[in-house]
C-alpha cells in the first residue's frame, strides 16, 4: 500500500502542476501579474516615453480599481533608458532577469528592442506594443512578437508616392540616425523610389542623436536637388530641420516624417516653425477626432490626472498599447501563461477609436494596425489628408 500510495501521491501532484499553467511563467502569482517597459524618459525620444508610460498606467490603474483581470492586479514597472544602449541593456535585464516581468510593453527604441529580444525570447517574455515601427518588430514571424502599427518601411513608402503625385516632383532624399530605426526610413525611401518610375533616390545625410545644427545638411540636399526628405531624427531635430529649413528659404522642400515624428508637440511650436511639415503614421492624430466621446473621455482623464495641457502621440500610444494588453489579458482567462496570453492576443479585433485605426492580430499576423494616414500640419494642427 505504502508503494501504491507513494505513486498516487506522485500523480496527485503531477496532476496539480499541470493544471495551474497559471504559475508556469515569471510574472506571475494568483494576485498579480508584473509588466515592465524599458523606455526613454528623458533622452531624444521623451516626449513618446514619458506621456506613454503615464497613460497606460492610468488604464492600468482603472483596471485594478475595478478588480483587476481574472483576479489580479496588473503592476506596471518603467525603467529610463534615455535612448542610451548601455542604460537599455541595464534596464532590460533589470526587468526581464530581475524584476521577473510577465510581458514588456511599450519599450522604445528600435535598436534597444532588437538587443532585447534573444534575453527576453528565452524567458519566454512577450514584447507588446513596443514604441518603435521597425519591421523586426513582427518580422520574421515570432510567437512572443506583438507590433502595434504599420512599419516604418510601409509608412515612408505610402507617404513619399503621395507626395510625389501631389507635388509632381522626383528626387527623394533621406536626413537619419544611422540606427536601424533610420536604416527602415533610408531603405522604405529608396525602395520605392526603385519601384516607381519617374522617381529618383538622390543623396542622404546622417546624423547624431544630439546634433542640433542642421544647416551645411540641408544646404547638401538643396545643392543636389532634393524635394521630398524623409526624416529618421528626434522630434527637437525635426523641428529644428523645419526651421532652418524656412530660414535658409527651402520652400520648396518637403520634409516627411514617419509616426517617430507624428507627434502633437510638433505641430503646436509657435511661430508656424513647422507649417506644412508631413507625417505617414499609423494612427490619426488625436485632436482631429475630439468630435468623438470615447477621445473625449481619453483627454479629460489624462489631463486632470497629469496636469498636462494635452495628451500628445506619445499619450495616445500608452493608452491604445495599455488597452490592448488589457484586452489579451481577458482573452487568456484565468490560467495565463505566454501560451494563453498569444492565444489572447491573436483573437483580438477590434476598433481602437482614441487611435484612429483597426486592430487585429492572428496566428499568422503580430501586426495589430495596418492603415497608413498621411497628415500635415496646417494652422497648428495635425490634419489627415490621405489614407491607404
Amino acid at each position: 500500500m505504502k508503494k501504491l500510495t507513494t505513486k498516487l501521491g506522485t500523480l496527485a501532484v503531477a496532476a496539480t502542476m499541470a493544471a495551474a499553467p497559471a504559475l508556469a511563467e515569471q510574472g506571475i502569482t494568483d494576485t498579480e501579474i508584473l509588466i515592465g517597459s524599458n523606455n526613454d524618459l528623458s533622452g531624444p525620444f521623451a516626449a513618446f516615453g514619458a506621456p506613454a508610460t503615464k497613460a497606460a498606467q492610468l488604464v492600468f490603474d482603472e483596471v485594478n480599481a475595478a478588480g483587476g483581470i481574472h483576479g489580479r492586479k496588473i503592476r506596471f514597472i518603467v525603467e529610463d533608458h534615455g535612448y542610451q544602449m548601455p542604460k537599455a541593456i541595464q534596464g532590460m535585464n533589470k526587468l526581464v532577469n530581475g524584476d521577473k516581468v510577465f510581458a514588456m510593453l511599450l519599450s522604445l527604441g528600435t535598436p534597444m528592442n532588437i538587443a532585447a529580444f534573444k534575453l527576453q525570447d528565452a524567458k519566454n517574455v512577450p514584447n507588446v506594443s513596443p514604441l518603435t515601427a521597425a519591421r523586426q518588430m513582427a518580422e520574421p514571424f515570432h510567437p512572443l512578437h506583438y507590433s502595434g502599427t504599420a512599419t516604418y518601411y510601409d509608412q515612408i513608402r505610402v507617404g513619399v508616392t503621395y507626395l510625389a503625385e501631389q507635388k509632381n516632383v522626383s528626387n527623394v532624399c533621406a536626413m537619419y540616425l544611422p540606427t536601424d530605426f533610420g536604416q527602415d526610413i533610408k531603405e522604405g525611401a529608396e525602395s520605392i523610389t526603385a519601384e516607381t518610375e519617374g522617381l529618383t533616390y538622390v543623396t542622404e545625410t546622417t546624423h547624431k542623436p544630439d546634433d542640433a545644427d542642421f544647416v551645411g545638411a540641408l544646404q547638401k540636399l538643396n545643392s543636389e536637388g532634393c524635394q521630398i526628405v524623409a526624416l529618421a531624427l528626434g522630434v527637437r531635430q525635426a523641428i529644428t530641420v523645419s526651421a532652418t529649413a524656412k530660414k535658409l528659404g527651402l520652400t520648396e522642400m518637403s520634409f516627411l516624417n514617419s509616426s517617430a515624428g507624428f507627434h502633437t508637440v510638433m505641430a503646436k511650436v509657435p511661430g508656424g516653425i513647422t507649417e506644412g511639415m508631413y507625417a505617414a503614421s499609423g494612427w490619426a492624430d488625436l485632436l482631429s477626432r475630439m468630435d468623438q466621446p470615447e477621445v473625449q473621455k481619453f483627454f479629460k482623464r489624462y489631463t486632470e490626472a497629469t496636469g498636462e495641457e494635452l495628451p500628445g502621440s506619445g499619450a495616445l500610444l500608452g493608452h491604445s498599447a495599455a488597452e490592448t494588453m488589457v484586452r489579451a489579458l481577458e482573452a487568456a482567462g484565468p490560467y495565463l501563461d505566454a501560451k494563453t496570453f498569444q492565444m489572447g492576443m491573436e483573437s483580438l479585433n477590434y476598433e481602437d477609436v482614441v487611435s484612429g485605426n483597426t486592430v487585429t492580430y492572428s496566428a499568422t499576423d503580430h501586426q495589430g494596425a495596418d492603415e497608413v494616414v498621411v497628415s500635415v500640419i496646417k494652422d497648428g494642427n495635425w490634419m489627415e489628408i490621405a489614407r491607404q
